[in-house]
C-alpha cells in the first residue's frame, strides 16, 4: 500500500472519488436485491455491477500506477535536491572568505563558519531566518563597534543604511582591532549576499608603511631644519610646538626641559614674557600675544634681546591651521646700519662742502635739460617750418627746366629732404605717443569712409606698381579714433605697396563676435617668422636691394604704439613666397548710428575725471613732475614730502584721496610703507597705495608686496601707472 503522505495532492484526491463511487455502487446493489428480490434481476444486476466494478478498478489500478511513478519522481527529485543544498554548503564553506546570503525579506537563510568566526558567534546564538537588523543589533552590542566610536547608535543607522542600499565595498574596525572589508550586492530576487573579507594583515602592513614614511618625512623635516641659520618653530592649530630646530633653542637662550614635543605655546610664551624678553612682565603682555598668536595671522617685527641682540621675527600661517616662525640674528644688520648712518652723515658733511662747486654744475645741466626739453616742445614747429621751405624751393626748381647735370642732384635733395621729413615725423610722434601727449578721439564711425579715403590715396600709387589694389566695401560700424586707426591702416597699405612687386593688394573686414578684425593682404614676398616680431621695433626694415625708396624703419613701430594706445589687437600671419596678412582687431560699434565724440585725452582719461591722488616724495622735481603727468589726464593732485606734511595735509583737507603713491625712501630714514602702515592705523584701514623705488631688489619686492600695496619701479612708465589709476577709477574708489 502506498504511504498517503508521498501521494500528491491531486492523485490523493482522484483516489478517494473513486473509493466513494465503488461504496455507493455496492449500496445501490443491495437496496435493489431488498426491493425486488427476484432472481433474475439479481443475477442482471450483479452481471452489470462487475463490469463497472472491473472498469472502474482498471481506471484505479492505472491512477494507482500514475501516482507511483509521480511519487518515484519526486523522490529522485528531492534526492537531487539535497545533493544540490549539501554540495553548495561545502562550496560556500570551502571560500576563505566570509559568506552570508539573506532572502528579499532581508532574512538569513546561509552563510559558511568563516562568516561566524569574523564575529565570534555560532548559528545557535543567531539561527537561520534572523532579519539582518536584529542580527546587527546584537553583533554591535557585543563584538562589533570600537570603543573610540563616539555614537554607536549613529554607526549602527549608517551600517544599516549601507547593508539595504549596496553600492561599493566599504571597511569597518572591529573592536578587537580586526579589520573587515564588506562587499554586499543586491540578488535578482530581491535579496542580498554579501562577502566579508579579514583585511587585518593588509592594514597592519600599510599602518607601517606609513609611519616608516612618516618617520623617514620627519628625520628629512628635521635635517633641513637643524641645517638653517634662522631659528624656527612649528604650532599646529591647537597651538602645541609640533616642530622646531636646535638654532631656535640657542638663539632664543632657552632652558632645558622648556621645549619639548607638544609644548604649549601659551607656556612658551608666558615664559619668554615674564623673563623680560619682549620688554614689560605684565600680564596684558601675555594676553595680547597670546590674542595674536591664536588669530594665526602673518606676523613680522624686530626686537633687541636684553643681551642687546637683535632677533627678527617672521611668522607666516600654515593652510591646515598652525604658523611657522623664523628668527634670524640681524644684530651685525643693525651694526652695519648704524655705521653707514654714521658714514653717511660724515660724507653729508663733506658733500655739503662740495656744494658750491656742484651748484654751478648743477644749474647747468638743469640748463641744458631745459634746453632738451625745449628743443622737443619746439621741433614739431620750429624743425618742420624750414623743412617744408626747403620742399617747396626744391619742388619749384623741380617745376623748371633743368640741365642733365643738375637734375638728378636736385632729385636726390628732394628724395633727402623726404627722407629727413619722414623721420624727423615718425620721431616726434613715438615721442608723442610715448609721452601720452597725443589726443584720442574715440566714437563711433562708419568703415567705408576711412575704406574709401584709402582707395582713393593708395590706389594711383599701387597702380603705378602694376598692382592691383582692391578695397572691399562695407556698412560696418567701428568704436574707435578714426584718425588714429586711418594711421595704422594707412602703415599697413603703404607697407603692401612698398613691398609687392606684382600681384595684388586687398583690404576687407572680417567679424569675430563683437570685434572686427580689419585686414590688408597682399601678394609681396611674405615675412619669415623670425622677422615677424622684429620688425614692429624701431628702425627695422626688411632687407630689399631693389627698393629705390626706403622708409626710416619706424612704421610699424608707431602701429605698435597707437595700437597700444586704443587698447587693439595687432596681428600678422606670413610666410616666405606666400605674401602677407597684417590686421588690426576693432571694437563693433554698440550704436550703428554716429555718436558725437568723446575727446579725451588719453585712454580711459574721462573715467579719471575727480580722482584725487596724494603724492608722497621728498624730491620736489618728482612732485612737480608727476603731478603735471596726471593733471593731464584730469587727475586732482595733492603733494607731501614728508610725513609731518602728510599728516597736515590730511587733517586740514576734511576728506581722504583716492589713492596714495608714496615713495619708499623718504628722509630722516622713515620710508613709504611705515608711513602708510601709519596712514591705515589713524586715518582709514583700507586704500590704494603704490609704492616708488629705484631698489629693485627681491627683498623690496616681497616686502611691498606682503603688505598688498602696488609697486612700480623708477624710472616709472606713465603707461603702467595710467593703467593703475584708470582700475582705480573704474570702480575701485574705497
Amino acid at each position: 500500500m502506498i504511504d498517503a503522505l508521498d501521494i500528491p495532492t491531486g492523485t490523493a484526491d482522484e483516489t478517494l472519488k473513486l473509493r466513494k463511487i465503488i461504496s455507493a455502487l455496492m449500496k445501490q446493489v443491495e437496496r435493489t436485491l431488498d426491493v425486488q428480490g427476484g432472481a433474475y434481476s439479481s443475477f442482471q444486476t450483479a452481471t452489470l455491477l462487475d463490469e463497472k466494478v472491473r472498469e472502474r478498478t482498471h481506471q484505479l489500478e492505472q491512477a494507482l500506477g500514475s501516482l507511483e511513478k509521480v511519487n518515484l519522481e519526486l523522490k529522485r527529485t528531492k534526492g537531487e535536491a539535497e545533493t544540490s543544498r549539501i554540495r553548495l554548503e561545502e562550496a560556500v564553506e570551502s571560500v576563505s572568505e566570509g559568506f552570508a546570503l539573506y532572502d528579499k525579506e532581508d532574512r538569513l537563510i546561509l552563510c559558511n563558519n568563516k562568516f561566524w568566526d569574523f564575529w565570534g558567534n555560532h548559528q545557535n546564538d543567531v539561527p537561520y531566518g534572523t532579519r539582518f537588523e536584529d542580527m546587527a543589533r546584537k553583533l554591535v552590542r557585543q563584538y562589533v563597534v570600537p570603543e573610540d566610536v563616539e555614537s554607536p547608535i549613529d554607526w549602527l543607522k549608517e551600517r544599516l543604511n549601507r547593508h539595504r542600499n549596496p553600492k561599493e565595498s566599504f571597511v569597518i574596525q572591529l573592536k578587537d582591532g580586526r579589520w573587515l572589508k564588506i562587499n554586499e550586492r543586491p540578488t535578482k530576487d530581491g535579496g542580498i549576499v554579501g562577502v566579508y573579507t579579514d583585511i587585518t594583515d593588509i592594514k597592519a602592513e600599510e599602518q607601517i608603511r606609513r609611519e616608516r614614511e612618516l618617520a623617514e618625512q620627519n628625520v628629512l623635516l628635521q635635517s633641513t631644519l637643524d641645517n638653517l641659520r634662522q631659528g624656527v618653530s612649528v604650532f599646529d592649530k591647537d597651538l602645541k610646538l609640533v616642530a622646531w630646530n636646535q638654532r631656535f633653542i640657542e638663539l632664543l637662550d632657552l632652558p632645558d626641559g622648556l621645549v619639548e614635543h607638544h609644548m604649549t605655546y601659551e607656556r612658551y610664551t608666558r615664559f619668554n614674557v615674564f623673563r623680560g624678553e619682549f620688554g614689560p612682565k605684565t600680564e596684558d603682555a601675555y594676553q595680547e600675544r597670546i590674542q595674536r598668536a591664536r588669530a594665526q595671522e602673518p606676523l613680522y617685527f624686530e626686537y633687541t634681546r636684553p643681551n642687546g641682540q637683535v632677533v627678527e621675527v617672521q611668522r607666516n600661517p600654515m593652510p591646515g591651521g598652525g604658523f611657522v616662525t623664523t628668527y634670524s640674528d640681524i644684530t651685525a644688520r643693525r651694526q652695519a646700519a648704524e655705521e653707514l648712518r654714521e658714514a653717511k652723515e660724515n660724507l653729508e658733511e663733506r658733500v655739503r662742502e662740495r656744494t658750491d662747486e656742484l651748484h654751478i654744475a648743477k644749474e647747468a645741466a638743469e640748463e641744458a635739460n631745459l634746453s632738451k626739453t625745449r628743443f622737443l616742445a619746439a621741433a614739431s614747429h620750429d624743425l618742420l617750418q624750414p623743412l617744408n621751405a626747403a620742399r617747396l624751393f626744391i619742388s619749384t626748381l623741380l617745376e623748371r627746366a633743368l640741365d642733365d647735370k643738375n637734375r638728378p642732384l636736385v632729385e636726390r635733395a628732394d628724395f633727402a629732404l623726404k627722407g629727413v621729413e619722414s623721420l624727423l615725423s615718425a620721431l616726434l610722434e613715438i615721442s608723442k605717443l610715448d609721452a601720452g601727449a597725443v589726443p584720442v578721439v574715440i566714437a563711433d564711425f562708419p568703415l567705408s569712409d576711412l575704406f574709401n579715403r584709402l582707395q582713393e590715396e593708395y590706389g594711383p600709387i599701387a597702380a603705378q606698381k602694376g598692382i592691383a589694389l582692391k578695397v572691399i566695401p562695407t556698412s560696418v560700424f567701428v568704436n574707435s579714433d578714426p584718425k588714429l586707426l586711418s594711421r595704422v591702416l594707412r602703415n599697413f597699405v603703404s607697407n603692401a605697396v612698398r613691398y609687392t612687386d606684382s600681384g595684388r593688394i586687398l583690404v576687407g573686414a572680417k567679424r569675430d563676435g563683437n570685434s572686427l578684425h580689419l585686414c590688408v593682404y597682399d601678394s609681396g614676398n611674405g615675412i619669415a617668422q623670425k622677422d615677424q616680431e622684429r620688425i614692429f621695433e624701431e628702425f627695422r626694415q626688411l632687407d630689399r636691394t631693389d627698393q629705390t625708396e626706403k622708409g626710416a624703419g619706424l612704421g610699424l613701430a608707431i602701429v605698435k604704439r597707437i595700437a597700444q594706445t586704443l587698447g587693439h589687437k595687432i596681428l600678422l600671419k606670413s610666410e616666405i613666397n606666400n605674401g602677407a596678412c597684417f590686421s588690426v582687431e576693432v571694437p563693433l560699434s554698440q550704436n550703428p548710428i554716429p555718436s558725437p565724440p568723446v575727446v579725451q585725452t588719453k585712454i580711459f582719461t574721462e573715467h579719471m575725471n575727480g580722482l584725487t591722488v596724494l603724492i608722497i616724495d621728498n624730491e620736489n622735481d618728482i612732485q612737480y613732475g608727476m603731478q603735471s603727468l596726471m593733471e593731464n589726464w584730469d587727475c586732482k593732485v595733492l603733494t607731501a614730502g614728508s610725513r609731518k606734511e602728510t599728516v597736515q595735509l590730511l587733517d586740514g583737507l576734511g576728506y581722504f584721496p583716492d589713492a596714495i603713491i608714496a615713495d619708499y625712501h623718504l628722509d630722516d630714514g622713515d620710508t613709504g610703507l611705515d608711513l602708510l602702515g601709519a596712514l591705515k592705523r589713524d586715518y582709514r584701514p583700507h586704500f590704494p597705495a603704490m609704492v616708488l623705488t629705484a631698489d629693485r631688489t627681491d627683498e623690496i619686492r616681497a616686502s611691498v608686496s606682503s603688505h598688498g600695496y602696488a609697486l612700480l619701479n623708477k624710472p616709472l612708465k606713465p603707461a603702467k601707472l595710467r593703467a593703475w589709476l584708470s582700475h582705480i577709477a573704474n570702480g575701485n574708489r574705497l
